[in-house]
């Protein structure tokens, strides 16, 4: 029986393929570019999302594959992001990146996933496995004061279900990166409160967010 993980983990594998992103895949497909996002691969719930068999169709049309290689792509259930990509997992480490340079382009892909190369790693309290997506990333400088200090390290889950007084990184379309305590969302905007008292809070429309996840560990 084929799982959830292998249908995505195929798709993700057959875009690599062809040197694309999985909303460049989408987009190639005639689909909408969001589709194959990591982050629409979980509903907000935490329901699994399916792809159609109507999208594979487009993608096995659009790439030439045909569906013996598509299932060939597929891997056994439970392996932990790309065996032969960027992060090869080893124990429990996961991906680690400084904030400095989260900013920069390349290091994530559209849902907020890490990506690219230049990554550390780190180890994690729990197998990577049971987090799908997780990395960390290192505090840089005082802006987080007194909550976070230089050197600790955020342990974040992309993907995964935001709510009201949970503390999130949020990445704009601009390329800043902050750490804040998300007080309120609106269908078009959010708030943010700052760690640090010395810094205002931050308001921004969600047009403006390239991705939200939420921290779920702190390393201090």
């Amino acid at each position: 029986m084929l799982s959830h993980n292998q249908i995505w983990e195929a798709l993700d594998r057959l875009a690599e393929r062809h040197e694309l992103t999985p909303s460049g895949l989408a987009r190639r497909a005639g689909l909408d570019p969001t589709s194959f996002n990591k982050s629409k691969r979980l509903s907000a719930d935490g329901r699994l999302r399916w792809p159609s068999t109507e999208s594979i169709a487009k993608v096995l049309d659009a790439t030439g594959a045909s569906m013996e290689q598509f299932l060939a792509f597929m891997r056994p259930d439970g392996a932990f992001g790309r065996q032969d990509g960027a992060f090869p997992q080893r124990g429990n480490s996961i991906p680690l990146l400084g904030f400095a340079q989260a900013g920069a382009g390349g290091f994530f892909d559209d849902g907020g996933f890490p990506a690219g190369q230049g990554w550390d790693v780190v180890d994690f309290p729990a197998a990577p496995a049971q987090k799908s997506g997780v990395y960390a990333l290192e505090v840089q400088g005082e802006s987080m004061m007194p909550l976070y200090r230089d050197g600790d390290v955020l342990i974040v889950e992309p993907g995964a279900q935001v709510r009201r007084n949970d503390r999130v990184v949020v990445r704009t379309n601009e390329g800043e990166v902050m750490a804040k305590v998300l007080l309120r969302q609106s269908p078009r905007s959010i708030e943010l409160m700052s760690l640090n008292p010395e810094h205002p809070n931050r308001t921004f429309e969600l047009s403006d967010v390239d991705w939200i996840a939420r921290i779920i560990w702190a390393s201090q």
